[in-house]
């Protein structure tokens, strides 16, 4: 998390704070007009050196968002006509430029301000340092009175992202956040990223435009005269309670970005032909020499093209993968099979549990070392075969369950990083200075307690998920350690609070996926290599990682898909709708790891593992939100599973049709209710669009076909070929499909 305070009496502030002070104490700022935010009134001035929003609640404070910043230069306002769904704009002239600001406004139950800022600069202009733009405001208007704390800020290029509590007076909850899609040619122009950019030290927040260094090649990028940047697309999120614990906060910071969402315009997504990935990945397991090797008899799966050795996790992963595969086929698999028989050489009769590597493994590796997400991570993938009837699978979980059992007693169900398999002493503590391990391992284990739970019916698992669920209480919106697990931790509570009805599980789903989302990518980068791939939506893989990777990707697809299929009615409708959201996005963006789909130019000559090779359909490991070279860590084939879930869950048979059905929403059930028609519940968010296409299946015509929605009204396709005819229609709902 950004370095932030909460605030208490401010020691010192800087000259930006002084002179907002003195503008607001000696009444010097010229009021340019108000306007109305539900109960908030908006005040638009020109300070000494700024066009400013203030926002106020009577006898409780405010905020002051910095619009407009001229650098000491003379200004001149002068109030311009709104555009279409602006409530108040102002033109700032200045030697600089020409400055627009543009305000709109939401009538949502959560009142939503939006400040647009454009410049056109007089002259090739390198923009120095700017300050920050929010300032909370007591009582009395000055910053240095109010009190409140930062909850959440930016992490690297993570969303710009921005959630406080003003408390000191009762304002209430704030949610900042800046769209930094629509600042892309700002960026590219200076030779900028936005990493950090939005977060502060109290009583100066916000964002904090980045500027080019003072000396080098970079300083000498100037915004182009007589070109228009967007400078700033400012959203504010208000809630009048400020949450004051971990549970309420997180569900808070989820609806009030659920709020900021829907005021975005999200880039496109295209259909994937994920079946044809899926079938090439196979195709490439089965022939490239790189990606398996042969050991006591048994064939086992490289983790990277030519890297690493085989474990156990990368074993179970596709091998897991594999299954929902042949599951979907109707028909068996026969790499699957081959890949479980080769499961037993991980187990340690002496330790009666899975180890990661197998008994040759070469001795640059220490084979004691337990990576504590790594254990667990196999088990839960043997529980998924073992409750679909694989006795294999479930003999080799119940074997191993025990010794997992009793890693989560010694540990107190608060995992360190690194531990050693024979005596669990401590090999790696802590993840980084701020002495925390792996913080949502307990996620992880308590689903697989569930698992085992489902599987004998024993309740003393659910007394240990209960353990492992509670023990990471009080860790906010520094649960995340690795963004698959943080998914799955999600699945866990939502999955207890089904088996125990406590109805403190669901709220603290909405932890886990608060973390999970203070660590998303809710922009599409143009930035340098960024150009040539989509990372909307898209989830940094650790809590401090500067890249998307995509095994977790794919696992916390998977793990979403659970936590959907186990919610029901009272899941938060923002909840509901940013966790689909997420998944129809990984449809799209997931394409863009594979090597084959990107320019030879931008993949990293050189890797942490192994090697890339575009010609195998296996993903790279890394993907960068700020343009930097790709595959810098290698070519997954751990991560290949990606395809086969994907297929799987986007591609769905319809018995008899001459077409197969492609949505990227999850379908949460379905029906044949005629001859030649087909019903459809789509279960995602509310006020969302999602895609639906049929699919001409091999030596068969599409048919002619109608869909309509729930009220009966036909919906036009948007496109119509002789293989695929698509359809945008409501994310969430019921549709009917007949075909002639």
């Amino acid at each position: 998390m950004a370095k932030v305070a909460e605030s208490g009496p401010v020691p010192a502030v800087s000259p930006f704070v002084l002179t907002l002070q003195e503008d607001l104490r000696g009444a010097k700022m010229k009021r340019l007009g108000a306007f109305g935010l539900g109960d908030l009134e908006v005040e638009v001035a020109q300070g000494s050196d700024s066009l400013w929003a203030l926002i106020r609640k009577e006898g409780r404070g405010g905020l002051a968002l910095r619009a407009v910043y001229t650098a000491g230069a003379d200004m001149t306002c002068r109030l311009v006509p709104p555009a279409e769904g602006e409530v108040f704009a102002v033109e700032v002239t200045s030697t600089m430029g020409r400055h627009r600001a543009g305000f709109t406004t939401s009538g949502d139950d959560l009142h939503r301000l939006r400040a647009e800022v454009r410049l056109t600069p007089a002259a090739p202009l390198v923009l120095p340092y700017m300050p920050r733009d929010l300032y909370p405001l007591s009582d009395r208007d000055d910053p240095a009175e109010a009190m409140g704390k930062v909850e959440a800020a930016q992490r690297g290029v993570n969303s710009g992202v921005l959630y406080f509590r003003h408390d000191g007076p009762d304002f209430g909850s704030v949610l900042y956040f800046q769209n930094f899609t629509a600042l892309n040619d700002f960026f590219r122009a200076t030779g900028t990223t936005p990493k950090d950019a939005v977060g502060g030290r109290w009583p100066e927040l916000g964002y904090l435009p980045p500027a080019p260094p003072a000396t080098g090649e970079e300083a000498l990028k100037p915004l182009e005269a007589g070109k228009d940047y967007v400078l700033s697309d400012a959203l504010l999120v208000f809630r009048d309670w400020a949450a004051d614990n971990e549970q309420e906060m997180a569900r808070q910071f989820l609806q009030m970005l659920g709020v900021a969402y829907k005021a975005l315009r999200p880039p496109r997504v295209d259909y994937r032909d994920w079946r044809r990935r899926a079938e090439q990945t196979l195709k490439d397991l089965l022939e490239a020499p790189a990606a398996t090797r042969r050991h006591y008899d048994h064939l086992y799966v490289m983790p990277y093209v030519d890297g690493e050795y085989p474990d156990a996790m990368v074993q179970m992963s596709v091998a897991a993968a594999l299954h929902d595969y042949e599951k979907w086929r109707g028909e068996p698999v026969p790499l699957k099979a081959r890949l479980m028989a080769g499961m037993e050489r991980f187990y340690d009769d002496k330790l009666k549990t899975l180890r990661r590597y197998l008994p040759n493994v070469g001795k640059e590796k220490d084979a004691d070392a337990v990576d504590a997400w790594y254990y667990y991570h196999p088990l839960l993938n043997l529980g998924r075969l073992a409750l679909d009837g694989d006795e294999t699978a479930k003999d080799l979980l119940l074997r191993s369950a025990e010794y997992g059992i009793e890693a989560a007693h010694h540990f107190n169900y608060v995992w360190p990083i690194i531990y050693d398999a024979r005596d669990f002493s401590v090999k790696t503590e802590a993840r980084n200075d701020d002495g925390l391990g792996q913080t949502d391992v307990g996620g992880i284990y308590a689903y697989v307690m569930l698992q085992l739970h489902q599987l004998t019916g024993e309740p003393r698992y659910v007394e240990e998920a209960r353990a492992a669920l509670d023990a990471a209480k009080t860790m906010r919106f520094d649960l995340m350690y690795q963004a698959n697990l943080t998914a799955w931790g999600a699945a866990a509570c939502i999955r207890l609070w089904r088996i125990t009805r406590d109805p403190q599980y669901l709220a603290q789903s909405y932890v886990y996926l608060a973390s999970f989302f203070h660590n998303s990518e809710i922009w599409e980068s143009q930035i340098a290599n960024a150009v040539h791939y989509r990372n909307f939506l898209g989830v940094t893989c650790l809590h401090d990682a500067p890249y998307m990777a995509i095994y977790e990707c794919f696992d916390a697809f998977t793990a979403f898909q659970f936590y959907l299929a186990d919610s029901g009615p009272d899941l938060d409708p923002a909840v509901r709708m940013l966790v689909s959201e997420y998944c129809k996005y990984t449809l799209d963006r997931a394409w863009y790891y594979y090597p084959s789909e990107l320019p030879a130019e931008i993949l990293a000559t050189e890797h942490q593992s192994g090697r890339i090779d575009r010609k195998l359909s296996f993903p790279l490991e890394d993907l960068y939100g700020d343009g930097q070279l790709v595959g810098q860590i290698g070519q997954e084939i751990y991560g290949c599973g990606a395809a086969f879930i994907f297929a799987t869950r986007s591609h769905h048979k319809v018995e008899d049709a001459p077409f197969t059905l492609y949505c990227n929403q999850f379908v949460r059930a379905s029906e044949r209710t005629g001859r030649r028609a087909f019903t459809v519940q789509l279960d995602g968010g509310e006020t969302c669009p999602a895609d639906l296409s049929l699919l001409r299946l091999p030596r068969r015509k599409l048919p002619v076909a109608v869909v309509r929605d729930a009220f009966g009204e036909e919906i036009t396709p948007h496109h119509v070929g002789d293989d695929r005819i698509d359809y945008r229609i409501a994310a969430h709902g019921r549709l009917v499909i007949n075909w002639t």
